[in-house]
Protein backbone atom coordinates (compact mmCIF):
# COMPACT_ATOMS: atom_id res chain seq x y z
CA UNK A 1 0.00 0.00 0.00
CA UNK A 2 1.17 3.60 -1.05
CA UNK A 3 2.46 5.38 2.33
CA UNK A 4 2.11 9.10 1.78
CA UNK A 5 4.68 11.43 3.78
CA UNK A 6 3.20 13.34 6.15
CA UNK A 7 2.51 16.57 4.33
CA UNK A 8 2.62 15.71 0.65
CA UNK A 9 2.58 18.53 -2.26
CA UNK A 10 -0.98 19.06 -2.94
CA UNK A 11 -2.03 18.00 0.42
CA UNK A 12 -3.61 21.96 1.73
CA UNK A 13 -3.56 20.19 5.59
CA UNK A 14 -6.75 22.35 5.76
CA UNK A 15 -4.79 25.88 5.52
CA UNK A 16 -5.04 28.06 2.66
CA UNK A 17 -3.30 26.79 -0.41
CA UNK A 18 0.26 27.57 -2.24
CA UNK A 19 -0.14 28.75 -5.49
CA UNK A 20 0.67 25.84 -7.86
CA UNK A 21 1.67 25.80 -11.58
CA UNK A 22 -0.37 24.64 -14.34
CA UNK A 23 0.27 24.02 -17.61
CA UNK A 24 -3.06 25.27 -19.03
CA UNK A 25 -5.31 28.09 -19.39
CA UNK A 26 -7.01 28.50 -16.03
CA UNK A 27 -9.16 31.63 -17.25
CA UNK A 28 -11.19 32.62 -14.24
CA UNK A 29 -14.31 34.39 -15.72
CA UNK A 30 -12.83 34.43 -18.72
CA UNK A 31 -13.69 31.82 -21.39
CA UNK A 32 -11.55 30.32 -23.96
CA UNK A 33 -11.93 30.51 -27.64
CA UNK A 34 -13.33 27.53 -28.05
CA UNK A 35 -16.41 27.97 -24.96
CA UNK A 36 -16.84 30.96 -26.64
CA UNK A 37 -17.60 29.00 -30.06
CA UNK A 38 -19.37 26.35 -28.31
CA UNK A 39 -21.47 28.82 -26.41
CA UNK A 40 -22.34 30.71 -29.51
CA UNK A 41 -23.32 27.79 -31.41
CA UNK A 42 -25.42 26.32 -28.47
CA UNK A 43 -27.00 30.01 -28.49
CA UNK A 44 -27.56 29.67 -32.53
CA UNK A 45 -28.99 26.23 -32.20
CA UNK A 46 -31.28 27.19 -29.33
CA UNK A 47 -32.71 30.14 -31.17
CA UNK A 48 -33.49 28.03 -34.20
CA UNK A 49 -35.02 25.22 -32.51
CA UNK A 50 -33.01 23.03 -33.32
CA UNK A 51 -32.29 21.98 -29.51
CA UNK A 52 -34.67 21.78 -26.69
CA UNK A 53 -32.30 23.74 -23.62
CA UNK A 54 -34.46 21.74 -20.78
CA UNK A 55 -33.36 18.86 -23.05
CA UNK A 56 -29.42 19.94 -23.38
CA UNK A 57 -29.63 20.60 -19.44
CA UNK A 58 -31.06 16.74 -18.65
CA UNK A 59 -28.27 15.33 -21.18
CA UNK A 60 -25.67 17.67 -19.15
CA UNK A 61 -26.99 16.08 -16.01
CA UNK A 62 -26.74 12.68 -17.00
CA UNK A 63 -22.97 12.64 -17.80
CA UNK A 64 -22.53 14.64 -14.80
CA UNK A 65 -24.41 12.57 -12.67
CA UNK A 66 -24.85 8.98 -13.85
CA UNK A 67 -22.78 7.98 -17.14
CA UNK A 68 -19.14 9.16 -16.01
CA UNK A 69 -19.15 8.63 -12.30
CA UNK A 70 -20.01 4.81 -12.91
CA UNK A 71 -16.38 4.23 -13.89
CA UNK A 72 -15.14 5.61 -11.02
CA UNK A 73 -18.11 3.59 -9.18
CA UNK A 74 -16.25 0.44 -10.42
CA UNK A 75 -13.12 1.12 -9.77
CA UNK A 76 -14.46 1.62 -6.15
CA UNK A 77 -15.96 -1.16 -5.60
CA UNK A 78 -13.07 -3.41 -7.17
CA UNK A 79 -11.14 -1.98 -4.50
CA UNK A 80 -13.62 -3.26 -1.89
CA UNK A 81 -13.57 -6.52 -3.16
CA UNK A 82 -10.25 -7.94 -3.90
CA UNK A 83 -7.43 -6.46 -1.79
CA UNK A 84 -4.58 -6.96 -4.26
CA UNK A 85 -6.66 -4.97 -6.50
CA UNK A 86 -7.03 -2.27 -3.72
CA UNK A 87 -3.31 -2.47 -3.04
CA UNK A 88 -2.17 -1.71 -6.87
CA UNK A 89 -4.70 1.02 -6.88
CA UNK A 90 -3.55 2.87 -3.85
CA UNK A 91 0.25 2.25 -5.25
CA UNK A 92 -0.15 2.66 -8.86
CA UNK A 93 -4.00 4.05 -9.67
CA UNK A 94 -3.08 5.56 -13.03
CA UNK A 95 -2.51 1.96 -14.25
CA UNK A 96 -4.86 0.03 -12.37
CA UNK A 97 -7.85 2.32 -13.67
CA UNK A 98 -6.59 1.63 -17.00
CA UNK A 99 -6.75 -1.82 -16.67
CA UNK A 100 -10.63 -1.72 -16.27
CA UNK A 101 -10.45 0.09 -19.62
CA UNK A 102 -11.04 3.79 -17.91
CA UNK A 103 -7.81 6.46 -19.14
CA UNK A 104 -7.03 9.12 -21.52
CA UNK A 105 -7.81 12.46 -21.15
CA UNK A 106 -7.63 14.71 -17.89
CA UNK A 107 -7.22 10.87 -16.49
CA UNK A 108 -3.29 10.02 -17.68
CA UNK A 109 -1.70 10.82 -13.81
CA UNK A 110 -3.85 9.59 -11.25
CA UNK A 111 -3.39 9.20 -7.42
CA UNK A 112 -6.58 7.81 -4.96
CA UNK A 113 -7.08 8.65 -1.50
CA UNK A 114 -8.40 6.07 0.66
CA UNK A 115 -10.88 7.51 3.80
CA UNK A 116 -10.73 5.81 7.05
CA UNK A 117 -12.32 6.13 9.97
CA UNK A 118 -9.41 8.66 11.50
CA UNK A 119 -8.83 10.27 7.73
CA UNK A 120 -10.96 12.14 5.20
CA UNK A 121 -10.40 13.49 2.15
CA UNK A 122 -11.85 16.37 -0.23
CA UNK A 123 -10.60 17.01 -3.39
CA UNK A 124 -10.49 20.70 -5.46
CA UNK A 125 -8.80 22.30 -7.87
CA UNK A 126 -8.16 26.05 -6.43
CA UNK A 127 -7.53 28.02 -9.88
CA UNK A 128 -9.86 26.05 -11.82
CA UNK A 129 -11.56 22.55 -12.40
CA UNK A 130 -8.83 20.12 -13.02
CA UNK A 131 -10.80 17.06 -13.12
CA UNK A 132 -10.91 12.92 -13.73
CA UNK A 133 -12.67 12.66 -16.21
CA UNK A 134 -12.39 9.00 -17.07
CA UNK A 135 -13.86 8.10 -13.86
CA UNK A 136 -16.31 10.83 -13.02
CA UNK A 137 -17.61 12.28 -16.41
CA UNK A 138 -18.31 16.15 -16.35
CA UNK A 139 -17.08 18.11 -13.45
CA UNK A 140 -20.43 19.42 -11.85
CA UNK A 141 -21.35 23.17 -11.93
CA UNK A 142 -21.05 24.24 -8.37
CA UNK A 143 -17.03 22.16 -8.45
CA UNK A 144 -16.13 24.49 -10.93
CA UNK A 145 -17.35 27.90 -9.17
CA UNK A 146 -15.10 30.15 -7.47
CA UNK A 147 -17.21 29.64 -3.96
CA UNK A 148 -16.16 26.16 -3.71
CA UNK A 149 -12.69 26.68 -4.57
CA UNK A 150 -12.01 29.13 -2.21
CA UNK A 151 -14.03 27.73 0.64
CA UNK A 152 -12.99 24.30 -0.18
CA UNK A 153 -8.82 25.47 1.33
CA UNK A 154 -10.53 28.22 3.63
CA UNK A 155 -13.30 26.40 5.51
CA UNK A 156 -13.48 22.73 4.43
CA UNK A 157 -15.82 21.62 7.01
CA UNK A 158 -17.94 24.35 6.55
CA UNK A 159 -18.25 22.94 2.78
CA UNK A 160 -19.24 19.34 4.23
CA UNK A 161 -21.64 20.78 6.25
CA UNK A 162 -23.46 22.68 3.35
CA UNK A 163 -23.38 18.80 1.37
CA UNK A 164 -25.21 17.48 4.50
CA UNK A 165 -22.91 16.59 6.95
CA UNK A 166 -21.01 17.23 10.15
CA UNK A 167 -17.72 15.70 9.93
CA UNK A 168 -15.94 14.93 13.67
CA UNK A 169 -13.78 16.78 14.89
CA UNK A 170 -11.41 14.23 15.80
CA UNK A 171 -11.13 12.91 12.10
CA UNK A 172 -8.65 14.64 10.32
CA UNK A 173 -9.17 16.34 7.36
CA UNK A 174 -7.13 16.82 4.39
CA UNK A 175 -7.88 18.58 1.18
CA UNK A 176 -6.23 17.86 -2.06
CA UNK A 177 -5.18 20.12 -4.88
CA UNK A 178 -5.82 18.61 -8.33
CA UNK A 179 -3.23 20.37 -11.14
CA UNK A 180 -2.54 19.38 -14.56
CA UNK A 181 0.18 17.29 -13.92
CA UNK A 182 -2.25 15.32 -10.83
CA UNK A 183 -6.08 14.47 -10.58
CA UNK A 184 -7.60 12.71 -7.78
CA UNK A 185 -10.21 10.64 -6.62
CA UNK A 186 -11.36 9.86 -3.31
CA UNK A 187 -12.01 5.77 -1.92
CA UNK A 188 -14.73 5.79 0.37
CA UNK A 189 -14.91 4.11 3.21
CA UNK A 190 -17.50 0.73 2.56
CA UNK A 191 -20.81 1.03 4.07
CA UNK A 192 -21.54 -1.51 6.76
CA UNK A 193 -23.55 -4.10 6.11
CA UNK A 194 -22.45 -5.20 2.61
CA UNK A 195 -20.49 -7.93 3.15
CA UNK A 196 -21.29 -10.69 0.65
CA UNK A 197 -22.17 -8.29 -1.99
CA UNK A 198 -21.01 -8.23 -5.95
CA UNK A 199 -19.07 -5.73 -7.26
CA UNK A 200 -22.06 -4.85 -9.17
CA UNK A 201 -24.37 -4.20 -5.80
CA UNK A 202 -21.20 -2.61 -4.58
CA UNK A 203 -20.89 0.11 -7.27
CA UNK A 204 -25.23 0.84 -7.49
CA UNK A 205 -24.08 2.47 -4.02
CA UNK A 206 -21.33 4.58 -5.18
CA UNK A 207 -22.07 8.08 -5.62
CA UNK A 208 -20.10 10.75 -7.60
CA UNK A 209 -19.66 13.14 -4.64
CA UNK A 210 -18.41 10.24 -2.31
CA UNK A 211 -15.73 9.86 -4.73
CA UNK A 212 -14.87 14.01 -4.64
CA UNK A 213 -14.93 13.74 -0.78
CA UNK A 214 -18.06 16.11 -0.38
CA UNK A 215 -20.28 13.12 -0.10
CA UNK A 216 -20.32 10.04 2.46
CA UNK A 217 -22.04 6.75 1.77
CA UNK A 218 -24.39 5.22 4.55
CA UNK A 219 -24.39 2.05 6.07
CA UNK A 220 -26.85 -0.37 5.06
CA UNK A 221 -29.34 -0.92 8.23
CA UNK A 222 -31.36 -4.20 7.29
CA UNK A 223 -32.96 -7.08 8.84
CA UNK A 224 -30.24 -9.97 9.82
CA UNK A 225 -31.82 -12.29 7.14
CA UNK A 226 -32.11 -9.55 4.14
CA UNK A 227 -30.42 -11.17 1.58
CA UNK A 228 -27.92 -8.80 -1.38
CA UNK A 229 -30.95 -6.66 -3.35
CA UNK A 230 -31.82 -8.70 -6.87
Amino acid sequence: MRQDPPHPPNSLQEKPAAVHDHDHEHGGSTLSEMDLRVRALESLLVEKGYVDPAALDILIETYEQHIGPRNGARVVAKAWCDPAYKAWLLADATAAIASLGFSGRQGEHMIVLENTPATHNMVVCTLCSCYPWPVLGLPPVWYKSAPYRARAVIDPRGVLRDFGFTLPDAVQLQVWDSTAELRYLVLPMRPAGTDGWSEEALAALVTRDSMIGTGLLPDIVAPATAKEPA
